[in-house]
């Protein structure tokens, strides 16, 4: 098995993503490292990114609007078992665990023999903010918006 060093570089970018209460991109940790006078390549920041998935610590989703991906920190293997909602308007980003598609989730496996990857699962559209309606009380459990 390859040994991964310890780096000033990869420690500040995988403690950027553990204090972080949302997702984020490369070119954001870029910014935040470069304001705590971290001096840190793009190029370092990406193949940072990518061993930190490999080995299981972060999860990278695609998310459009002109980033090509963006990063969570996985503190517990939670996070891979929710979908996630994507505002295409405003770019809010809302993790999402719903008996409803639980029950989706389960009738695909069953009927279909197709197992869906909830935690890379994300759903398009507006959300109430963006509507202009107020948002609905969700009795959902582990609903929460970044």
């Amino acid at each position: 098995m390859k040994r991964e060093y310890s780096t000033k570089q990869r420690n500040a970018i995988l403690e950027l993503l553990s204090e972080s209460s949302s997702h984020v991109t490369a070119q954001e940790i870029a910014e935040n490292l470069k304001k705590d006078g971290a001096s840190v390549s793009l190029a370092t920041i990406y193949r940072t990114l990518d061993k930190l998935e490999d080995e299981g610590i972060i999860k990278k989703m695609s998310i459009g609007n002109g980033a090509s991906a963006c990063y969570q920190y996985l503190d517990s293997m939670e996070c891979n078992k929710h979908f996630h909602l994507k505002c295409t308007e405003c770019g809010e980003l809302i993790h999402l665990s719903c008996e409803f598609l639980s029950e989706m989730e389960a009738h695909i496996f069953n009927e279909h023999a197709f197992t869906i990857s909830s935690g890379k699962t994300v759903i398009y559209g507006k959300c109430a903010k963006c509507c202009g309606i107020t948002e609905k009380k969700c009795t959902c459990e582990g609903e929460h918006k970044h």
